[in-house]
């Protein structure tokens, strides 16, 4: 099988293909007396899988999955693809969070987390799915402002704090910009709402297309699976 008739039908470049050779994502091409490469049903499974589970699992997963699916180590790969899924939604939870407080009437209305209304760097990183360093880098950039102690001096976050951690990284995530950051956080702090609410389920839409494209990527990723382990089974 030429390598230009897979690339059609995948709708991708050969020089695509070469790539995904080049970096391990598919077992090893013979080639012919003129050089040319020899693809089997095999190798065009791999590229199958690769293009369908790009959209909803991203390169550097597969660049992890697909090296092991050639060494035979199938669950590993698997676990992989099952981590993923489980972060797609944790991401969805910690969203809605976030289009939940968005619709409360009022600050005072947000919810008491765990009886406290004082927190610790580290437990608003847990809350709101995202890293203390992340929740460090805003404050530097001012966009958040904890109290701090005025014996340790170590920060004191409110509730309202984390609820503003929460729409920072649902809208950076979707706009990147920290200058859109500051745009919606002040229209947040006149009472509307409206912007960062609708970003936010902007966000919601983008985590349920990646569900439907990893369901549609497993799909590939079974069958690559069966053809490999056919093509075992035909070797022993």
């Amino acid at each position: 099988m030429k390598g230009i008739e897979i690339a059609k039908k995948l709708n991708i470049s050969t020089s695509a293909l070469r790539h995904y050779e080049a970096w391990g994502l598919v077992p090893y091409v013979e080639r012919a007396a003129n050089g040319y490469r020899i693809y089997t049903k095999e190798h065009e499974a791999y590229f199958q899988c690769i293009r369908a589970m790009y959209a909803g699992f991203g390169m550097d997963l597969i660049r992890e999955v697909m090296p092991r699916i050639i060494r035979g180590e199938k669950l590993d790969a698997l676990w992989l693809i099952n981590k993923a899924q489980v972060k797609l939604h944790a991401e969805k939870e910690t969203v809605q969070r976030t289009v939940d407080m968005l619709d409360l009437k009022e600050l005072n209305d947000l919810p008491n987390y765990r009886n406290k209304n004082s927190f610790s760097i580290g437990e608003v990183a847990e809350e709101a799915n995202v890293s203390a360093s992340a929740i460090r880098h805003w404050e530097k950039e001012g966009l958040i402002k904890p109290e701090r102690q005025q014996e340790s001096g170590f920060r004191i976050y409110s509730s309202s704090d984390i609820r503003k951690v929460l729409i920072i990284r649902t809208v950076q995530r979707v706009v990147y910009s920290l200058d859109t950051v500051r745009e919606v956080l002040t229209e947040l702090d006149k009472h509307n709402v409206e912007q960062a609410k609708e970003i936010a389920l902007k966000s919601l839409e983008y985590i349920d297309y990646a569900l439907v494209e990893q369901v549609r990527g497993i799909s590939y990723l079974q069958n690559l699976l069966d053809i490999v382990s056919g093509a075992t089974l035909s070797e022993a």
